[in-house]
């Protein structure tokens, strides 16, 4: 769980707010970063084509990883504290990191395949458009907010909520 490095208070909600570290989740928006730079690197594929190179040279990297390979400063207590969250909040923050990841890696192969510049671009601009949502989510789910912690709504109790309205 915690790292005898780190003590036994290094858990403690002070300590987490300190190194911004979420106290209740346990887990930090810098790795909003990791996915954050391929999302950048995708918008400026359009006005600067050049840039495609650089997207693809983009490495998925885990939660774990990304702080091993950071200079954040509270990298060991980053990784303690992922190791110590809630299973729900991590299995929800999980699933988004791996749905993230997987439509980035897709973008990077189907680019890495396609030989024209203007197909480069279209999936560029559409992966953006996909991706972008979704950081948002995750960093609901880092920050606790309720909505992306709580289960979803089907989406046909949106539907029926909008059909039987009057208009």
């Amino acid at each position: 769980m915690c790292s005898p490095a780190l003590g036994p208070d290094a858990l403690s909600a002070q300590a987490l707010a300190a190194a911004h570290i979420n106290p209740h989740t346990r887990l930090a928006t810098d790795y909003l970063n990791h996915f954050n730079e391929a999302i950048m690197l995708l918008d400026m594929i359009p006005a600067m084509p050049e840039c495609a190179e650089d997207f693809l040279s983009w490495q998925p990297l885990s939660y774990r990883e990304h702080f091993r390979q950071s200079n954040f400063t509270g990298r060991e207590l980053a990784i303690a504290a992922y190791d110590a969250a809630d299973p729900e909040i991590r299995a929800r923050f999980d699933g988004l990191c791996e749905t993230l990841t997987g439509i980035l890696v897709a973008i990077r192969n189907a680019m890495t395949e396609t030989t024209r510049d203007a197909t480069r671009l279209r999936l560029a601009a559409q992966a953006s458009d996909w991706l972008k949502p979704l950081v948002v989510q995750m960093g609901g789910v880092i920050n606790g907010a309720a909505a992306a912690v709580a289960p979803r709504v089907e989406p046909q109790s949106d539907a029926d909520r909008i059909m039987s309205a009057r208009l």
